[in-house]
């Protein structure tokens, strides 16, 4: 914990804008559903992984590398372990599939907003993420993409929330693998800075998850990762003194709220919210990113509380269980990619889940780019990340 305690609070508030700019659009989008609109979807639900329907994805929505898209919609499990349906983007290579099928990616995405507006399968990649994900179909991988529960499906996204983003990641595998496209068993999970802490939460129980199903989980690669965070959110209050910042922490710290408080009504989280508080976080369950961060410019984080939030009883545990960041547990390789010039996630959160994991004796590869920023290591590790993938795959 000593390195948390003397983290400055610029660090602080650095670790609080994640990669929001990276992977939200620079424009505002009209979704583009590809005829398949399940934002008020009430049929029934099989049980998770199944398909539900799928559909072509409009090729605008497409990605450079890609040959057939579709659009899915299938079955998983929301934040409150009940029955619940997802939209996500299925991506095969161009040309004849190889024996025994492509082996497969699941892509974890990073913020974009919890608004049915924001989501990825309805709207253009950007540019760096066409080229990552183009890199890994050129490799012969298909790229299975979920939006997650509740972007473009009923409910609120339960943003950060480890076991619910791992239960979406790992079902639209399953569900994938339900199409009848030409697929292999053989998977691994990607993700950056807010996906990368989904990659690794849906590492952590992608076995267990998957099983009985006939799929091969083989190992996960994660960027700019955003660990244990809960222990820094734990620390917002009203006395909260922080340096000047960006606008987007301001969003990002209204999507937390908002989430925790549809995630775990019984905490009563409005009762420490101010005003400017309470109106974020209802805006938060339904604008995208860019636009969150200019609605709330003029505010700081400690102008959303009137009390602190580790005064509601059972909150540390509440955070923990909602998004702690698991360190045990994993039983396939893990690669971790940090930038030594990222100022979005703070490379010190990376290095020290790395430091958590070898204590753990987890199968851990960690490669640093001392010259890379938060969105060029995604792009700079894939010179290690994609021999790492293919041994992965080959040793499994």
């Amino acid at each position: 914990m000593g390195l948390w305690r003397r983290a400055s609070w610029m660090s602080v508030l650095l670790m609080l804008a994640l990669v929001i700019a990276p992977t939200a659009p620079t424009h505002a989008e009209a979704p583009v559903w590809s005829g398949l609109d399940a934002r008020f979807f009430a049929g029934p639900i099989p049980a998770p992984g199944a398909t539900i329907a799928s559909v072509p994805l409009d090729p605008a929505l497409s990605l450079t590398g890609a040959g057939p898209a579709y659009r899915v919609l299938y079955s998983t499990v929301n934040q409150h372990e009940q029955p619940a349906v997802s939209t996500g983007a299925v991506f095969l290579p161009p040309g004849p599939a190889p024996e025994g099928g492509f082996p497969v990616i699941a892509w974890a995405h990073g913020t974009v907003g919890l608004g049915d507006d924001c989501t990825p399968s309805a709207l253009p990649r950007t540019p760096r993420d066409n080229e990552y994900l183009s890199h890994w179909l050129d490799q012969g991988y298909a790229v299975v993409a979920s939006d997650y529960v509740g972007l473009g499906t009923p409910g609120l996204m339960s943003y950060l929330n480890s076991v619910t983003t791992a239960h979406g990641v790992v079902d639209s595998v399953i569900a994938a693998h339900d199409m009848g496209l030409p697929l292999s068993p053989k998977w691994a999970i990607v993700g950056q800075s807010q996906g990368g802490g989904a990659a690794i939460a849906s590492a952590r129980w992608a076995t267990e998850f998957s099983a009985g199903t006939g799929l091969d989980y083989s190992a996960v690669v994660a960027t700019g990762t955003p660990a244990n965070i809960d222990r820094l959110i734990l620390q917002a209050g009203p006395d909260l003194v922080l340096p000047e910042l960006g606008p987007i922490a301001n969003a990002y710290a209204a999507y937390i709220l908002a989430a925790l408080r549809e995630a775990r009504p019984d905490l009563n989280v409005d009762r420490v919210l101010s005003p400017a508080g309470l109106n974020a976080a209802t805006r938060a369950e339904t604008v995208c990113t860019l636009a969150l961060s200019d609605e709330l410019a003029d505010f700081k984080v400690a102008d959303f509380f009137v009390a602190p939030l580790n005064s509601i009883p059972g909150m540390a545990d509440a955070l923990h269980d909602f998004m702690g960041t698991p360190t045990s547990g994993f039983d396939r390789p893990i690669f971790l990619g940090v930038g030594l010039l990222d100022r979005d996630v703070p490379p010190e959160s990376t290095l020290k889940f790395y430091d958590e994991l070898v204590a753990n004796k987890q199968d851990v590869t960690l490669r640093v780019y001392p010259e890379d920023d938060h969105s060029g290591t995604v792009l700079a590790s894939m010179a290690d990340s994609t021999p790492f993938l293919h041994n992965a795959f080959t040793d499994g």
